[in-house]
């Protein structure tokens, strides 16, 4: 398959969200502008680990400005987007690697999403110019106040898994679990 590339900048609406019932959950992240949907699919540690480095990326970028740049400390109440993903859902790839950065010039968030590679591709692609690089890639451009609203959705998605376990952390299925804590009692 050719590469494609999905550029928003800026999207009307980037979310991360789920299907399926919890312990069977799919991870996506979403951006939309006009009738242009993209939905790619990841992991719950992907999605957890982006949403963490948007909030240290904000963070830094309102220390360093001294609080003059356009980032707001929290999320705007009126930036909450908590409706469920956009229909159809039809993944595109499912992500590989995401870089992260700051465009000062435009003083925006930049977050690109790269389709998975196999090991050996992995190993090919370094070095190369971003054009050459065959992978889809999808491409979205924040501004401050709706990344902290992505990040805020992304980590609230994350979390509302299944319970974890008092005892030793793991995830609770709804007939409980073996507790290794338990020497291998069901809790």
């Amino acid at each position: 398959m050719p590469r494609q590339v999905f550029d928003y900048d800026p999207p009307e609406r980037f979310v991360a969200g789920t299907t399926g019932p919890p312990g069977g959950r799919t991870f996506f992240l979403q951006a939309r502008a006009g009738t242009a949907l993209t939905s790619v699919a990841l992991e719950k540690a992907q999605v957890s680990a982006l949403a963490e480095r948007v909030e240290e990326l904000l963070d830094e970028v309102v220390r360093r400005s001294g609080g003059a740049a356009p980032v707001p400390a929290v999320m705007p109440a009126d930036a909450r987007d908590d409706a469920p993903l956009d229909t159809p859902i039809e993944e595109e790839f499912r992500v590989g690697t995401m870089t992260l950065a700051w465009d000062g010039d435009r003083e925006v968030v930049v977050i690109e999403c790269f389709e998975v590679g196999d090991g050996d591709e992995e190993a090919e692609l370094e070095g190369l110019a971003d054009d050459a690089d065959p992978r889809s890639l999808l491409r979205v451009s924040l501004p401050g106040a709706r990344a902290r609203a992505f990040s805020v959705r992304a980590l609230a998605v994350v979390a509302a898994g299944r319970p974890p376990c008092p005892f030793c952390g793991d995830p609770l299925d709804p007939s409980g679990h073996v507790c290794p804590r338990a020497n291998g009692y069901r809790r």
